[in-house]
Order: structure tokens, then C-alpha cells, then sequence
């Protein structure tokens, strides 16, 4: 079965005016769907067309810049998605004693997780993965993310933030830093900690 582009699980507009209506239709409905029809095609007639967008991620090194690029690009964004809420809000629980253990404050985790991504070279995220059980910042260029075989740091990611320019160029220009100000105020942290309560079972 073909892969195909998830729905938005809100409006386009919900993320406003953190993130606006139109970065969120483009960035949804063309980027992303680009990233599914291109890797649709990149594995059509391959020994690869039955597996899993994850078993495609995790091999992506092995396989072909194409499903590296476009297989990661689907999984990043598929992934993005649900960790953007017009709710907000902060951590709680197990997930806040972690971050607050491991980095001091959540301040303090979104300043080096806003550093990664503000620091990170041309286009690719930011992530907060868990490696061995603890928290641990990292990123990755492109499309890459730390599932993948070719990943410098590997992990689960739990948290990822896209730094592509196509994620906040309408808005927020070349100011990379003040999108990823903004950003933290529309993150789902009840689908962070969901992720990871499932990372360190």
C-alpha cells in the first residue's frame, strides 16, 4: 500500500498567531505531500514497497538518498504534526522530572533545544530524543532524524522542532530564533510525555 499525507489533527489556522494559516497550508498540504509522493516513488517496484514508513526510516542509510530525504521527510513531519497544540501549556509528571533532573528547568531545556535548532546549519530539526533512558538534545541536518542508521546521535525522539526554512519563512523571515521563541508556545506536552512513557518502558 502506498503511503499517503495524514490529516492535521486541527485547523490550519488553530496555531495562530504562533505559527500562521498559510505556513500551515504550504507547509502541510505541499511540502509534506511532496515528501509522500516522492517516496511513493522511490520504492514503487522495490523490495521496499511493503515495509513499514519505520522499517524504511531505520534502514534509510542502506536503501537510497531518496527514501533517506523523503522517507525521513514524511516520518518528521507525520511526527511534527502531532506535537503542536493551540493548548500549550507545560510538562507535568514523570516527563517535568526528568527534563527538570536532566536539565535544571524547562527554561533550560528550551534554551539548548532552541540553541540546536538555531545553531544547526542550513536546513533540519531539533530534536529531544531519549538514549539509554535519559533525556538527551540533539539535531540532525535535512530530513535525517535519530531513528535513522546514519543518524551521529541515536535515539527515540519524543520532541522534534523543524527548522527548515519552509516551516517559518511568511512569518518570521530569516529570524530563525524568534520562530523558535514562538514555537514553545503552541507544543502538545501531553503527546511529549505519551512519547516518552513509551521511550523508557
Amino acid at each position: 500500500m502506498a503511503f499517503t499525507l495524514p490529516a492535521l489533527p486541527y485547523a490550519p489556522d488553530a496555531l495562530e498567531p504562533h505559527i500562521d494559516k498559510q505556513t500551515m497550508e504550504i507547509h502541510h498540504g505541499k511540502h509534506h505531500q511532496a515528501y509522500v509522493d516522492n517516496l511513493n516513488k522511490a520504492i514503487a517496484g522495490t523490495e521496499h514497497e511493503k515495509k513499514s514508513l519505520e522499517e524504511l526510516v531505520a534502514n534509510a542509510g542502506k536503501i537510497s538518498p531518496a527514501v533517506r530525504n523523503n522517507g525521513g521527510g514524511h516520518w518528521n513531519h507525520s511526527f511534527f504534526w502531532e506535537l503542536l497544540s493551540a493548548k500549550g501549556g507545560k510538562p507535568s509528571g514523570k516527563l517535568a522530572d526528568a527534563i527538570n533532573s536532566t536539565f535544571g528547568s524547562l527554561e533550560a531545556l528550551q534554551e539548548k533545544v532552541s540553541t540546536a535548532g538555531a545553531t544547526r546549519f542550513g536546513s533540519g530539526w531539533a530534536w529531544l530524543i531519549v538514549k539509554d533512558g535519559k533525556l538527551e538534545v540533539t539535531s540532525t541536518p535535512n530530513q535525517d532524524n535519530p531513528l535513522m542508521d546514519v543518524a551521529e546521535v541515536k535515539g527515540t525522539p519524543i520532541l522534534g522542532i523543524d527548522v527548515w526554512e519552509h516551516a517559518y519563512y511568511l512569518k518570521y523571515q530569516n529570524k530563525r530564533p524568534d520562530y523558535l521563541k514562538a514555537i514553545w508556545n503552541v507544543i502538545n506536552w501531553e503527546k511529549v510525555a505519551a512519547n516518552y512513557a513509551a521511550a523508557v518502558k
